[in-house]
């Protein structure tokens, strides 16, 4: 028996078909890590494209490739092996709020982290529980991780989102969309096993806002994690397992269409 859908249901999977392609790619932020094929290299290079995701596409891409730049496009080799003068090249890079001082915990961080485990998957795996129906234990988890070394830039904790701290994480939302999702169309890399697709929640970007508005998929005011929630329950009623597929259709329209 053949499944009916309802119009709207119908318009989003169009929208689906469209925009998660391969064109969709140079335009975006996760062309950055696209220029790797190396697991570790595609996570931190993803890593940094996401946090640096406000704001202007171009400048978005530029800044990243500026920074992949100053680690020799080795990304992972750079934060295991780094020596002092490499960091010292490190100084005069900024991107918006976003510093040297914080660029140099983030580098701490992760070769903290890479000296003990092969993928940056376990650092988002630590809080997260069998029965979570979606990821705000593993962000909140992650959070607490990442700033647990001693002596953390209290300027620092801005450029991380958490759930606990009310935010809708949308940046790092995105970035386990890109991890997690594996569809084979070839945008997101779905190298993650852990996090279930249907445990992801919306990137809750102002693009995506609008036009879910728009549609009435979203009726919070707020533009916090309870919305992120609330949309991505809502879209799970058109496909359960992978709801977060239609940020596709909802930033395609927003951006690409004008909404």
């Amino acid at each position: 028996m053949k499944q009916s859908f309802s119009p709207l249901q119908t318009l989003l999977n169009e929208k689906v078909e469209t925009y998660n392609r391969p064109f969709f790619i140079d335009s975006d932020p996760i062309s950055i890590p696209h220029s790797f094929s190396k697991k570790q290299d595609i996570e931190i290079a993803g890593f940094f494209a996401a946090i640096f995701a406000w704001g202007n596409r171009t400048t978005i891409i530029n800044k990243s490739k500026e920074l992949m730049d100053l680690m020799d496009n080795a990304p992972h080799d750079f934060v295991l092996h780094h020596q002092p003068k490499d960091l010292k090249n490190l100084l005069g890079f900024k991107h918006r709020t976003f510093n040297s001082t914080d660029l140099l915990y983030f580098i701490h961080f992760f070769h903290h982290h890479y000296k003990k485990h092969d993928s940056l998957e376990t650092a988002f795996s630590i809080g997260l529980h069998k029965k979570d129906i979606n990821t705000e234990n593993a962000l909140n988890g992650f959070y607490d991780y990442f700033f647990s070394l001693p002596d953390v830039p209290s300027r620092t904790k801005k450029h991380i989102a958490a759930p606990k701290n009310k935010s809708s994480c949308k940046r790092l939302n995105m970035y386990l969309r890109w991890m997690v999702r594996n569809d084979k169309c070839g945008v997101d890399f779905g190298i993650w096993k852990t996090i279930k697709t249907s445990q992801l929640i919306m990137p809750l970007d102002l693009h995506v806002i609008r036009v879910a508005k728009r549609y009435q998929l979203l009726t919070r005011k707020q533009s916090d994690w309870q919305a992120a929630v609330e949309l991505t329950e809502t879209l799970k009623r058109f496909d359960p397992k992978d709801p977060v597929k239609y940020d596709y259709a909802l930033f395609g329209m927003g951006v690409m269409e004008k909404g």
